[in-house]
């Protein structure tokens, strides 16, 4: 005969106590309603005693949560959102919380498909890397009062809580430590995507070369083209055609390995003469010959303010808080493959 589920109403009964005061204990809140350790000890003993689990379903609508959170990003195979989604993950399952990921490959129809397949299971919040042209499904996020984190990128028309890095001081920052290691002809290779942290990235480069005089040499390569692997036909045109480029900065680790491997396979010679810096860093650009130099975006602090900022969110749900913009700082890893060349 099949076991019968244990409910709270057994709990209470078989220990002689009410119902609220057994779920004040379960929901972490015996402390706050003063209620004593030595209950509160009992009521979780027994409940392991009975393998007690609690019907997510009927708690999620008594209690207007469900200890969900959506994580979507553009690609979760690349190496820095998979670092990003395991830091979130071990936070939220802290808090008490469960995390669905999902990838949106930058397609804003596929990123509003599941944008309402998650608000239709009531999840409690969203962490999003975005799509470009979703501006209208934000707005429809913020008028319906559901928790939302941007991370990595923002939209400037829109006034929504943020968390991002300062990426136009960043290549600013790498395009610096070129120049004082004696590059002048310093290439930027990135893709062609209206995306806000790539829009600025492009600025911080565009900055540097102009405050000190110096030719812009950029590769915009078609983001279609990026995800295709396709990166490396337009590598090896850009080099072709710009033999004078004596440093490059790749403004993402999947065009740096796709040019690695163009001047590896094509132009053998140039490794040990060229700069390269890479953005985002990753225990493979330690082990390359030379080691590669890397912006090193601080995944750790974004993981935390993107799930304090959320969290925030949803215990305050029925409170009008003003927006936050969170802005921090990388850093420069710096290894072999930046330093200063000698002069023949």
């Amino acid at each position: 005969m099949k076991k019968k589920r244990v409910s709270i109403k057994d709990i209470a009964s078989d220990l002689n106590i009410s119902v609220t005061t057994v779920s004040f204990v379960l929901n972490d809140k015996a402390e706050e309603k003063h209620i004593s350790k030595e209950l509160t000890q009992k009521v979780l003993d027994y409940v392991k005693k009975v393998n007690y689990k609690p019907n997510q379903i009927a708690q999620s609508l008594r209690t207007g949560e469900s200890k969900i959170l959506v994580f979507m990003v553009e690609d979760i195979s690349n190496l820095f959102f998979a670092k990003l989604a395991r830091l979130i993950e071990d936070l939220a399952y802290k808090k008490g919380y469960k995390v669905l990921f999902c990838s949106n490959d930058n397609e804003d129809k596929k990123t509003i498909e599941l944008i309402n397949l998650f608000k239709v299971r009531q999840v409690d919040g969203f962490i999003l890397v975005s799509s470009p042209g979703i501006q209208t499904t934000i707005n429809q996020l913020i008028e319906e009062n559901i928790p939302l984190v941007l991370l990595d990128r923002y939209f400037p028309t829109l006034d929504t809580n943020y968390v991002i890095t300062d990426n136009s001081d960043a290549t600013f920052m790498a395009i610096m430590h070129f120049i004082e290691n004696g590059f002048k002809n310093i290439a930027y290779i990135t893709i062609d995507a209206t995306q806000s942290q790539m829009d600025d990235r492009l600025s911080g480069y565009k900055n540097a070369v102009n405050k000190y005089s110096l030719p812009n040499y950029t590769l915009e390569i078609p983001f279609n083209e990026a995800i295709r692997d396709n990166s490396e036909v337009y590598i090896e045109e850009f080099l072709k055609k710009h033999p004078d480029i004596d440093a490059i900065l790749f403004a993402t680790n999947y065009l740096t390995q796709a040019g690695l491997k163009v001047i590896k396979e094509q132009y053998t010679d140039l490794i040990d003469r060229i700069g390269i810096i890479t953005f985002d860093d990753n225990e493979l650009f330690k082990t390359y010959s030379p080691s590669i130099t890397a912006v090193a975006q601080p995944t750790t602090e974004m993981a935390e303010k993107s799930m304090e900022l959320i969290l925030q969110l949803i215990k305050n749900k029925e409170k009008a808080l003003p927006n936050k913009h969170i802005v921090l700082k990388s850093s420069l890893v710096i290894r072999e493959s930046s330093k200063k060349r000698s002069q023949s």
